[in-house]
């Protein structure tokens, strides 16, 4: 059986002469195209439920989740994973993004950093993986190197493996356990799948974490009540929360707030 991909990511745009549009007509018709991705994302919930599932059983057993990719796809994995630690307070080290040429790769290309299969798995190995673990690779064509030899070679050492790809039936979605497809069609601008592809990564990428924090208990009605405290804004919204919560004048709540380091932690220890 062949394992030839049809690259709808490669297919020419359903716009030519973008040179000689207008601003406007640029705009309009790259916001046309964004429209279809918040589809795209939907008709593939059932995939990212059944991935959220088993990777929320794995976690609370104490496994982590690993994000790998090359370029935008490796960028995005790397941010959402970094977003994670203030935003829920949780650690580090639970959530995590590897990407193609190293962090030096989040802000300069790095040359067939993408083409090495054998390279994924190497650096996963700097995090010691288990079993207990799951690897998600992430690349719009589906047929990078270096991230469909990390999922595989992760679910040969019995990791839980899954993927975001753009198109469909594609080397990278037959690796894994839990394939997510969200077939955007052709981008804007011919092969550039850092605009359609890469929103459909982020919106699911948004989906998959928000969803285990709350589902690991990291959110309290719809509040994130263990975020970082690491800026005024914060500090105030926290405090602001605590008002709420236990009818205390701001000054009340801020010193409880501080004095405890979280929301959730403040709330709790309501008789100190």
């Amino acid at each position: 059986m062949s394992d030839k991909v049809d690259k709808i990511t490669e297919q020419p745009s359903r716009f030519d002469h973008l040179e000689q549009m207008s601003v406007v007509e640029l705009l309009r018709h790259i916001n046309e195209e964004d429209c279809r991705v918040a589809d795209a994302v939907h008709r593939a919930i059932p995939q990212i439920e059944a991935l959220v599932k088993a990777v929320e059983e794995r976690m609370n057993q104490g496994g982590r989740l690993f994000y790998i990719g090359a370029g935008t796809s490796g960028r995005l994995g790397v941010l959402d994973a970094s977003e994670l630690p203030p935003t829920f307070g949780v650690s580090d080290k639970k959530v995590i993004g590897i990407i193609a040429g190293g962090d030096r790769a989040l802000r300069h290309a790095v040359e067939r950093a993408e083409d090495v299969k054998e390279q994924g798995w190497k650096d996963l190995q700097a995090y010691s993986p288990t079993s207990s673990d799951t690897v998600l690779g992430i690349a719009a064509s589906g047929t990078t190197p270096y991230v469909v030899g990390a999922v595989k070679l992760a679910k040969e050492n019995g990791l839980l493996t899954g993927c975001i790809t753009s198109n469909p039936n594609s080397p990278l979605a037959k690796a894994v356990d839990f394939p997510i497809e969200t077939i955007v069609g052709p981008e804007f601008l011919t092969g550039s799948s850092r605009m359609k592809s890469g929103t459909a990564q982020k919106m699911v990428l948004n989906m998959i974490s928000t969803t285990l924090m709350i589902r690991l208990g990291r959110v309290q009605g719809n509040r994130m009540v263990n975020m970082q405290l690491t800026n005024a804004k914060l500090i105030d919204r926290g405090t602001r929360m605590l008002q709420d919560m236990l009818g205390l004048s701001y000054d009340e709540a801020q010193q409880r707030l501080l004095k405890a380091g979280s929301v959730n932690k403040a709330q709790s220890d309501k008789k100190g």
